[in-house]
């Protein structure tokens, strides 16, 4: 009896426009089996696959799991039926903490009994991540990111676990520990998809193969029939003469290129080395042991001190930058301009030599670039096309000619091949040999020792931030590297325990986002302690309560803008939603009015606030404007809606309503603590809950939130309804304050809003922010308005401190959450 396929794809097909991404594809995958899914960059791997988890809806096929079809899979329910997939770019929210990306990609009811921290460290360990939970992703090192997104997906214990190039970032222990993880799934029954580049790892690990290439099925086999030979014919449709070009026919004669001396700086400590004219220099050691780091202070990209020469001249600072091309292990995050095209991506680092007087000459451009992609064996459809449309080997090669434009004295690579399949991995192998030929030394970071083997002519190894030993000629295979590696015996210089923990926690209270909670209290105790010393009335029971009056509008419309910012949106259109409920107000909310009419009339105003909410989210998700433009648009109606109803200013709110509104507990508003709870509650929903989860993941990287089955979508109208929800609820408290339909009186708040929300510490990106730093940024701005009243200052200054305000916030928000590349 056959075996009921676990996950079976059958006659897939899938264009992008004029480009054929699969064609008549199928796959059926087994329980307890590990079946290798390989062809070059571009062959459909990666779209079969997500297809496969729900991420990519086919245009022909069928799905079959575990025999049931499936009419249309989204990656919600793909989860439900047990498919994982770890992604070749990790699906992980930067903007959150370790243990919060865990928590979003894992059901609830999938966490065990007991304390769930103590869980997510195990499961951390078994994967070999030494991670903290605070830590938040940004920070984490590409390999990092690898290994939380497959600790993620085995704590699901899926039916199929998709892996696509997991081990390409990884080191030999921690591919052997994924390799352990794959190894006890199929034991478990587990159908295993594993996508990758590297012959080595099917042998060792796959039980079946299955080849594409240009988007089709060539052939599928036992891993035990085929000769690596015969993989490779299937992968690329001929013959590779040879995967590595020749060496340096005499390194030792050749006169020294690049000289290092004594270098030293954060991860790696008096390290030399040596380069000569001809020569690639490999850089070895387990991941994160200081040799990266070394290689971006080449690059005059991390400091440190020492001393570099390249032909005899010591270089430092933007003379070493300007001399050097620079390619990063992580070319999504460093690497490539995601909304540039090929040509732009390509040509950026090498425009003034297309320039004449200042000004780009377009056709000298594309001459340069199309000739150095057709060099290179670019496969786009265009130079214009967007960077990210292409495969990631052509990525790769993207990257490699923007260095190559640039005509650079000194070549550095970190992991130059990751992700890249075998045909373009041996292109790039002979694109560096000629770079290296032509005179320019080429420097090499790579965790791969068959690869420093085959292309290097020395290799230096790295431990625990010290070179160990340096490898020439014969010396340079696999096993002495490897050995070289494995039988270090440094120590890395460390920071006395003590100050280095003080110095981790004051880092992360830093980084974290009560930090600007933190200053502003700070500020506001000052200011208020400066006034009062300066005039005793600023704190007596009448100013205070008035000032909290003021401040309770402020701050539920900037929690309401707090919402909308946090998906990486905005709400221009706050203010005159406020004036236009104020407006409505006065007509119904007036002396004489019956008790029902008045509650209707506040009916009618939270439906016109849900209203607008919900036509700026469609505007954003579904219209296709911005959230400048869509909320920009509601802005001007609003405003001209409100001064057709009220052109003057006119109807009288009743009395007894504004009294009930502006109610105090001794001297403090109640609706004041209404908005602290409010602040509050909002706060722990958005660290505790899945909403606040989601709202974050949605602004952080909504492509990964998509490919965890969030409904991002969703969660963007309804993060534009509740905000103007909460300007509602603000509005009650304007029109209690002035008593009038003003329909000019709400625009300010716009602006405001917004700056309460930036003093806060949120990100106008989106994914970081806190509710309760927007209630201190809007304290803040009304002590200020207050104050200056108090110290006897003019209404300009009012805007003067509201300017500096922003700046200061701004200032200190980029310098401390700046992002720098962590150690992997």
């Amino acid at each position: 009896m056959t075996e009921v396929p676990a996950l079976s794809l059958s006659g897939v097909s899938k264009h992008y426009g004029p480009v054929r991404a699969l064609s008549d594809v199928s796959l059926d995958v087994v329980g307890g089996r590990v079946h290798a899914l390989l062809g070059e960059n571009g062959a459909g791997k990666s779209t079969l696959m997500g297809i496969a988890s729900g991420a990519t809806r086919p245009d022909e096929g069928r799905i079959t799991v575990a025999g049931e079809p499936v009419p249309v899979l989204t990656a919600d329910q793909a989860s439900r039926l047990g498919i994982a997939i770890v992604h070749q770019h990790p699906a992980v929210l930067a903007d959150l903490t370790v243990a919060e990306n865990i928590r979003l990609a894992v059901p609830a009811e999938r966490m065990p009994a007991g304390d769930p921290k103590v869980w997510m460290v195990e499961l951390l360990r078994s994967v070999g991540a030494d991670l903290r939970l605070q830590d938040r992703v940004d920070d984490l090192g590409v390999a990092q990111k690898q290994l939380l997104e497959l600790a993620k997906a085995i704590a699901l214990e899926p039916k199929v676990l998709i892996l696509d190039e997991p081990t390409a970032p990884l080191g030999p222990e921690q591919t052997a520990i994924l390799f352990d993880q794959v190894r006890r799934a199929t034991a478990r029954g587990t159908a295993v998809v594993y996508i990758t580049h590297r012959l080595a790892e099917v042998r060792e690990i796959a039980d079946e193969v299955t080849v594409l290439r240009d988007g089709r099925a060539r052939g599928h086999a036992n891993v035990a029939d085929l000769t690596d030979d015969e993989m490779l014919r299937m992968i690329v449709g001929r013959e590779l003469a040879s995967t590595f070009p020749a060496k340096h026919p005499d390194p030792a004669g050749a006169k020294v290129a690049l000289a290092v001396d004594g270098l030293s700086g954060a991860g790696f400590h008096d390290a030399r080395l040596v380069a000569r004219h001809g020569e690639i220099v490999g850089l070895a050691g387990i991941v994160g042991n200081g040799q990266s780091e070394f290689l971006r202070a080449l690059a005059g990209l991390r400091p440190a001190t020492g001393r570099i020469e390249l032909d005899g001249e010591r270089l430092s600072g933007r003379a070493l930058v300007g001399a050097t091309a620079y390619m990063p292990a992580d070319r999504h995050t460093e690497g490539l301009l995601p909304a540039m095209s090929v040509r732009e991506n390509a040509a950026v680092g090498a425009l003034p030599s297309f320039a004449r007087g200042g000004v780009v000459a377009v056709g000298r451009e594309r001459a340069g670039v199309d000739a150095e992609l057709a060099k290179l064996s670019v496969k786009t459809a265009s130079p214009e096309a967007n960077v990210m449309a292409l495969s990631g080997g052509n990525q790769q090669k993207v990257v490699l000619a923007r260095a190559l434009l640039a005509a650079p004295r000194l070549l550095l690579a970190d992991e130059p091949t990751q992700g890249v399949d075998v045909g373009a991995r041996s292109e790039i192998y002979t694109i560096m040999r000629d770079v290296a030929a032509s005179g320019v030394p080429v420097v090499v970071v790579s965790s791969d020792a068959k690869e420093l083997e085959g292309l290097c002519d020395r290799v230096v190894v790295f431990s625990r931030g010290h070179v160990v030993a340096e490898l020439t000629g014969d010396d340079v295979t696999e096993e002495k590297i490897t050995g070289a590696v494995v039988n270090a015996t440094t120590h890395r210089q460390e920071t006395p325990t003590a100050k280095a923990a003080k110095a981790t926690r004051l880092r992360d209270l830093a980084k974290g986002d009560y930090a600007s909670s933190l200053v502003l209290a700070l500020v506001i105790l000052a200011l208020g302690a400066y006034t009062f010393a300066h005039n005793v009335r600023f704190l007596a029971p009448f100013n205070v309560t008035s000032l909290l009056t003021l401040l309770t509008a402020l701050a539920f419309i900037s929690l309401g803008q707090t919402i909308a910012i946090m998906t990486g949106g905005i709400d221009l259109s706050v203010g005159p939603l406020a004036g236009l409920l104020v407006v409505i107000a006065s007509f119904f909310v007036t002396d004489g009015r019956s008790p029902v009419m008045i509650a209707l009339a506040f009916v009618i105003m939270l439906a016109v606030a849900v209203v607008s909410g919900l036509l700026n989210g469609l505007l954003v998700r579904f219209g296709g404007f911005t959230a400048v433009a869509a909320t920009l648009t509601l802005y001007i109606g609003l405003q001209g809606i409100s001064l057709l109803l009220r052109p003057f200013q006119g109807g009288f709110i009743s009395a007894s309503v504004t009294d009930v509104i502006t109610a105090t507990v001794g001297f403090v508003p109640i609706a004041f603590i209404v908005a602290v709870v409010v602040a509050v509650a909002l706060e722990l929903a958005l660290r505790f809950t899945r909403w606040g989860h989601g709202l974050r993941a949605a602004g952080s990287d909504e492509g990964s939130a998509r490919r965890l089955g969030l409904k991002v979508d969703r969660i963007h109208v309804l993060a534009y309804v509740g905000c103007a929800v909460l300007t509602f609820f603000g509005a009650l408290l304007l029109m209690a304050q002035i008593g009038v339909g003003d329909p000019t009186q709400g625009v300010s708040y716009t602006l405001s809003g917004i700056t309460a929300v930036v003093l806060g510490g949120a990100s106008l990106a989106g994914g970081r922010g806190s509710f309760i730093g927007t209630l201190l940024g809007a304290t803040l701005i009304q002590e200020v308005l207050n104050a200056t009243t108090f110290l006897n200052l003019n209404q300009s200054w009012q805007y003067f401190f509201q300017g500096v305000l922003i700046l200061i916030a701004a200032a200190i928000y980029t310098r401390v959450r700046r992002r720098t590349p962590a150690l992997a």
